[in-house]
């Protein structure tokens, strides 16, 4: 069922997590250029279809237009916290979720995996090349906030576990989008080597 709540592909909230230390990169990935803009400008421009748009982030530290900044409920906790953060901020219904190190996803890819979306799915996860769900670059229902608060809650910070694996809807990677990750240097080198 391509759009469970009759609203068209793009009936989501926006969220971008970027509140990370960037301690494997050595300084603010977000502001890292690629093609001559920041990765976090076009994490945002992948996403800019999207009617409601949250930037989870220190107050202050980051400034997009059009995005609306939400501070991060439990600092230095993860991207589990940061997608508490937005599915507390965001209204009923779905979140897409990425972090400020994936520039390399598309209008496209989240079209995909909105059309993805079932009535009983919380969730919609990519497959990496190992088979493995990514739960980042993924859409997560609002009803699952309970659940991710209650595991933050017992000291559970891994965001694999946000969502029960009978309620993920999975799908190979879609050519419109590149899930690799910007976690140093090296990474951002190999992004702008068109061998890499």
């Amino acid at each position: 069922m391509p759009d469970p709540d009759g609203t068209g592909p793009w009936n989501f909230t926006a969220a971008i997590t970027a509140g990370g230390q960037s301690r494997r990169f050595g300084s603010d990935k977000a502001l890292a250029l690629l093609a001559g803009r920041a990765l976090l400008d076009h994490v945002a421009a992948a996403l800019e279809q999207c009617p409601r748009r949250l930037l989870v982030a220190p107050p202050g530290r980051y400034t997009l237009p059009g995005w609306t900044s939400v501070a991060d409920t439990r600092p230095g906790e993860g991207p589990l916290a940061g997608l508490e953060a937005a599915l507390g901020a965001a209204p009923p219904g779905w979140v897409a979720l990425s972090g400020v190190d994936l520039p390399g996803l598309t209008p496209a890819y989240w079209t995909t995996l909105a059309g993805a979306r079932t009535l009983e799915a919380l969730s919609v996860q990519v497959l990496d090349p190992s088979g493995r769900p990514q739960p980042l670059g993924a859409l997560y229902h609002t009803s699952l906030l309970p659940r991710v608060s209650a595991l933050l809650d017992a000291g559970e910070r891994r965001l694999r576990l946000a969502a029960p694996p009978e309620w993920i809807v999975t799908l190979a990677p879609p050519a419109s989008g590149d899930l690799r990750n910007i976690n140093t240097p090296a990474d951002l080198a190999a992004l702008q080597d068109p061998a890499g």
